[in-house]
């Protein structure tokens, strides 16, 4: 039985040690847990939305159809602009000095408020991109600590396999040698079954300014974007076939791709919650979900680029 010793010593120092590396991946998960990607500064926008009345809207400015696309018509009355355009055709029928001065400084107030939406656009996505790193960097070390779990199982399948056949063929009863071979194949069975859980280790993960929600709700129920990105997410003129928004659209795929068409699934999940214990696939999921609001979000630029476009146009 002597010759067993170090066998034994061996299986029970693989089990106890504990590596630096899952230590650290720990201490990194308690880093990542809580959100450092909301802004420092609060800024109350105004809880006040532009008009969806879109084909009123469009009928009311016939006069800009051939000089703006209906997109365009719409995000200037987004941005209250409307009166400055219309002075703007007005005054292009005059060739005086002071009728061109006036242009360029219509021109200018209506650059003003362009830039602060294209600034809010890029403040938006650049959140969306930040908390997509954050979730992805977590899910990453889940992923590892699933890892380094299996392998752990099947270092402890194979040692208690191989101190059950050693052991087998030292002891001379055979009734003895029979139990060791059962015990050591059920323990090594148990082991191997056990790197078979598919949700694997949960870690909690906090998002109390939870982006996505509002989304999924279809309702801005919190101060997360300003009511021109709402707008925009939300009025179905901007969306590619105009026939639903562009959050209406994303919500579809998510529902078909991430929840597989489970609607109760998806409304009950930590993903649209203030935070809570998440599988690795849960974080896969949000990570995702995220990268594509980042992109729904920079699309809307090109709309922006074609307003800028007309409005060149207009003044030269």
């Amino acid at each position: 039985m002597k010759k067993l010793y170090p066998i034994f010593a061996a299986f029970i120092l693989l089990t106890s040690c504990v590596s630096k590396k899952n230590q650290a991946i720990k201490q990194n998960i308690l880093t990542l847990r809580d959100s450092y990607c909301k802004a420092p500064f609060k800024y109350n926008y105004e809880n006040k939305l532009p008009s969806y009345n879109s084909d009123s809207i469009i009928s009311a400015n016939q006069q800009l159809k051939g000089i703006f696309s209906d997109q365009s018509i719409l995000i200037l009355n987004a941005l209250d602009n409307l009166d400055e355009v219309n002075e703007i055709v007005k005054l292009k029928k005059d060739s005086s000095l002071s009728s061109q001065v006036k242009v360029l400084q219509l021109k200018m107030k209506i650059n003003s408020k362009i830039t602060i939406a294209l600034t809010e656009l890029d403040a938006v996505a650049a959140e969306f991109d930040c908390e997509g790193e954050r979730v992805a960097q977590i899910g990453n070390y889940v992923d590892n600590l699933n890892d380094s779990r299996n392998n752990k199982l099947i270092l402890y399948s194979i040692a208690a396999g191989a101190v059950a056949s050693i052991a087998g063929g030292i002891v001379k009863d055979e009734g003895w040698s029979s139990a060791i071979d059962i015990s050591g194949g059920a323990l090594g069975a148990g082991f191997g079954l056990a790197t078979l859980n598919p949700k694997g280790k949960k870690v909690e993960f906090i998002h109390q300014r939870n982006l996505l929600r509002d989304i999924w709700n279809e309702k801005l129920e919190s101060p997360n974007f300003p009511p021109f990105i709402w707008y925009m997410y939300t009025e179905k003129r901007f969306s590619n076939k105009e026939e639903h928004s562009v959050i209406s659209s994303m919500k579809q795929r998510w529902l078909h791709y991430q929840f597989d068409d489970d609607k109760n699934a998806a409304d009950h999940s930590v993903i649209f919650k203030d935070g809570g214990l998440y599988r690795a696939d849960d974080l896969h999921n949000r990570a995702a979900m995220l990268n594509q609001m980042q992109s729904a979000t920079r699309t809307i630029n090109q709309t922006i680029n074609y307003l800028l476009l007309d409005l060149d146009k207009l003044i030269l």
